[in-house]
């Protein structure tokens, strides 16, 4: 339909309406040499068109104004929910810190663990966004784990969600779900400050005040707050089960990755696995014994997608095709 065909359109609409048009005037006789400058007053078809839509946008209600937030429509009560989800405090990780001890970085894309959690990540970001399989559980709700303690599985969980926030299509949220011996304040520098037990036990509390986002653009951090020794029927509350289906609702293109306590240490790491749609499981090589392994695993409940990672090997087949490393940035290529 042209632009012309619009506007009379909207035009005939709007006057069986009893709308007041652009160049309307009461039925009367033109004076004599007033035609041209009624003329000249009367809108162009492309004029006449924006100012019909922009009359629709301001009488239009307020619940019926698209926004992008999962294709949904953004009513007041959306808006207010994601003000609510909107982190309020930045903090800055030292990355070089970071690099100095082996983690990815997003100023040196081109390394072999940079390579190593690019294998990792793929299947992880495969499950999440394949719409064409149904599942009870949410799949972009990804917990790091392990059978024991000091296997590794805070270093891969933050590896995997600095290399995911390297994508183009997606956003991290990093939860310190190991509430007894957080481990991520120390190493990313992070303050003290409210996080998820905080969440589940205080009413006056917004998810904002608790977010931490970070200067890696797509990365935002929830620490596991304070203490608690409920902690195991906090997580397993039906308020844990709302903060989830809120962080997946509102933003689908988000990837939520929790550190989770070992599985065979406490029970939190437990509880918090029947909530996820993936399960990436750290095992240490030549330490975890096999029966601890199998014993882990026979803990996890009905989930669809467990992987296995090998972490601490002396060899890795990754970046090997080339034969060598990468080169450095003033070295020919």
């Amino acid at each position: 339909m042209s632009l012309i065909e619009q506007a009379a359109k909207r035009l005939e609409e709007l006057r069986r309406a009893g709308a007041s048009l652009p160049g309307d005037t009461p039925a009367q006789a033109v004076p004599e040499g007033a035609a041209e400058a009624r003329r000249e007053t009367v809108p162009t078809p492309e004029a006449l068109v924006r100012e019909l839509n922009a009359r629709d946008a301001e009488s239009a209600p307020v619940g019926s104004l698209r926004t992008r937030m999962g294709g949904e429509a953004a009513t007041p009560a959306d808006r207010g929910v994601r003000a609510r989800l909107k982190p309020q405090v930045r903090v800055e990780i030292d990355l070089a810190r970071l690099k100095e001890l082996g983690f990815v970085t997003p100023d040196e894309p081109q390394s072999l663990i940079a390579d190593e959690f690019r294998v990792l990540k793929r299947p992880i970001l495969r499950n999440a966004q394949d719409q064409s399989r149904t599942q009870s559980r949410n799949r972009n709700l990804v917990l790091v784990t392990s059978a024991l303690q000091a296997e590794g599985k805070t270093f891969v969980a933050l590896n995997l969600a600095i290399s995911i926030a390297m994508e183009f299509d997606n956003t991290v949220l990093l939860v310190d779900g190991d509430v007894a011996h957080p481990s991520l304040p120390e190493l990313m520098g992070l303050p003290a400050s409210p996080g998820l037990l905080d969440l589940l036990m205080r009413e006056d509390l917004d998810v904002g005040q608790a977010l931490l986002q970070t200067n890696i653009e797509k990365l935002t951090v929830l620490p596991a707050g304070t203490r608690n020794r409920r902690a195991t029927e906090l997580l397993a509350s039906e308020k844990m089960a709302i903060l989830l289906r809120e962080f997946v609702s509102r933003f689908p293109d988000r990837i939520i990755i929790f550190d989770s306590p070992p599985l065979l240490a406490t029970t939190e790491a437990r509880v918090l696995s029947t909530h996820m749609g993936q399960i990436i499981m750290v095992v240490a090589a030549d330490s975890t014994s096999q029966h601890a392994v199998n014993q882990a695993l026979a803990t996890i409940e009905n989930s669809e997608n467990v992987f296995m990672m090998l972490n601490k090997a002396t060899k890795t087949d990754v970046g090997s095709y080339y034969g060598y490393g990468y080169p450095a940035d003033d070295e020919p290529r």
